[in-house]
């Protein structure tokens, strides 16, 4: 049992002693019961998770089965990082439901004819990737990820699109409608 071993460490630690767990949990074979609130260590340290809130459980899967159907809103907002984008209101109902989560990796900036406009309030530039972050007029900005030499500034206005099929539609109860 291990609960939350990395919280203390310092960045490049983590990593060092995250692969080392991995290495040890493939030589063992055991079963190891993992205490994270970290997405990293969840997604690359788990065969599965069991996604808990106010002591419920919300969902059990894989990693991925978690990340790209999750089963509920707060699934959806809880696993990845950054975590999924949540649109609702004027946003979703172009979608005909309540929410619509798209993941920041499956957005792309266009031309014209996007889903979505927004003001880029904030770039971080990572190197490989940069976010940006998008007033579109909620409360928490959009956020798209593109790659490191991006051509977009603060107070640049984009448009934005979906990538087919990469979709999450939500209804009133927080349950998935369908993906489009």
């Amino acid at each position: 049992l291990f609960d939350e071993p990395l919280s203390n460490l310092d960045a490049e630690l983590r990593v060092q002693t995250r692969v080392e767990i991995a290495k040890l949990h493939q030589t063992l074979g055991n079963t190891i019961v993992y205490v994270t609130h970290d997405q990293t260590e969840a997604m690359t340290l788990a065969d599965k998770i069991v996604v808990l809130r106010a002591g419920l459980v919300e969902q059990i899967g894989s990693p991925m089965e978690l990340y790209n159907h999750p089963a509920n809103l707060f699934v959806a907002g809880f696993i990845g990082s950054p975590k999924m984008n949540l649109l609702d209101g004027v946003h979703a109902t172009a979608f005909g439901c309540e929410t619509v989560g798209v993941r920041p990796e499956h957005l792309d900036i266009v031309e014209s004819g996007g889903q979505w406009t927004g003001k880029v309030i904030h770039t971080e530039k990572l190197g490989a990737d940069s976010y940006l972050y998008l007033d579109v007029g909620m409360e928490e900005p959009m956020t798209v990820r593109e790659d490191g030499t991006t051509k977009f500034n603060t107070g640049d206005t984009v448009s934005v699109r979906a990538e087919t099929g990469k979709i999450h539609r939500f209804g009133k109860d927080g349950k998935p409608v369908a993906s489009v």
